[in-house]
């Protein structure tokens, strides 16, 4: 089984606009935790890795001295700028990948990674922040995901249309497959293999149409991936949650999540 996915430039280019609308947002609780555990501190730097339209960084940006945020779709960045300009806060975008991390980016005390981590080599992503990283710093992979309680039953009807819209993804097929390495076995395996993980859990009230936004940020089903099946599948999802809805709304109870990896002499 191999352990990374291809690289493929603008893989995100038209999941760009629905990202912000349609992912759950990770919860302030949980950034104020991070902020405290990680020991982060007003003049230390922060690089959001992967950082699509930017949440981590505008979430982080107030409680550090500089941010920077890479990716390497450029209309993502744009958007990124426009939400942190919308947020009044300084950030430093840089288009680029994990693949050109280089020393030259200088010294970081944190990286977030926001589910973006499957798609790079993790290793030599996890090699080449060994020497970005200041030596008491972390990397922390934040995540969402949805419990197993009755306010989430909506899911396995929106995980139905999804698993049917993209079964043709082979990178999709291969990250969900027995086999795909966790990233817990690739930290552990690396330099920051001193893990811990901290949470956050919400109760949130979500129309309906930001389910859809959700789907197609989705590199599986992106309305570019997608063609002229996009609009069926749009069409699909409204009606398959509507039984779950309430004057259009659905409550969705979220756990916002980070994995925090230091380096074991960090103490």
């Amino acid at each position: 089984m191999d352990r990374q996915i291809p690289f493929k430039v603008r893989r995100f280019q038209s999941a760009a606009p629905y990202y912000a609308a349609g992912r759950p947002a990770y919860s302030l609780r949980l950034i104020r935790r991070l902020v405290q555990f990680s020991g982060l501190e007003c003049h230390h730097r922060v690089m959001d890795l992967g950082c699509g339209p930017a949440p981590l960084a505008i979430a982080l940006a107030p409680f550090a001295g500089a941010v920077t945020a890479v990716d390497p779709e450029p209309e993502v960045l744009r958007l990124a700028a426009a939400n942190a300009a919308e947020a009044n806060v300084e950030i430093t975008f840089v288009e680029a990948s994990s693949y050109d991390l280089e020393p030259q980016f200088g010294e970081f005390w944190l990286v977030a990674i926001g589910r973006a981590f499957h798609w790079m080599d993790r290793a030599d992503t996890l090699q080449r922040l060994d020497k970005l990283i200041e030596p008491h710093g972390s990397i922390a992979f934040c995540h969402s995901r949805h419990s197993d309680l009755p306010d989430n039953a909506w899911r396995a009807a929106y995980d139905e249309i999804i698993n049917r819209y993209a079964a043709d993804d082979a990178d999709r097929a291969r990250r969900k497959s027995p086999g795909w390495p966790r990233d817990e076995s690739v930290l552990l395996d690396s330099a920051f293999c001193r893990l811990e993980r901290i949470s956050a859990i919400e109760q949130r009230w979500t129309p309906i149409e930001r389910f859809v936004d959700r789907a197609f940020s989705m590199s599986s089903t992106t309305p570019r991936k997608l063609g002229t099946a996009a609009k069926g599948m749009a069409q699909e999802m409204r009606a398959a949650l509507a039984p779950f809805a309430t004057e259009g709304i659905i409550i969705e109870v979220v756990e916002s999540e980070a994995l925090i990896a230091s380096r074991p002499e960090s103490g």
